[in-house]
């Protein structure tokens, strides 16, 4: 796991994968801001173009986007 991060990478996400607009080694959580290595990216919305941390974080937007309540 790489957390020598120096390059904030620019990505355009897609359905099941992305493209690298700008390289880089490392993207930011839409909502946490926290970063994920590239190579660690999983989770993201495609509509909103918003990356996501984890799949808790991403559970969390999806109940915001769609006003559910926990």
């Amino acid at each position: 796991m790489n957390n020598n991060f120096t390059e904030l990478a620019k990505i355009k996400l897609d359905n099941g994968s992305f493209e690298i607009i700008e390289p880089g080694d490392y993207v930011e959580c839409s909502i946490t801001g926290k970063k994920i290595a590239l190579e660690n990216l999983k989770y993201w919305n495609v509509e909103l173009q918003e990356i996501y941390f984890s799949p808790e974080v991403a559970l969390q937007r999806y109940k915001e986007i769609n006003e559910i309540s926990n």
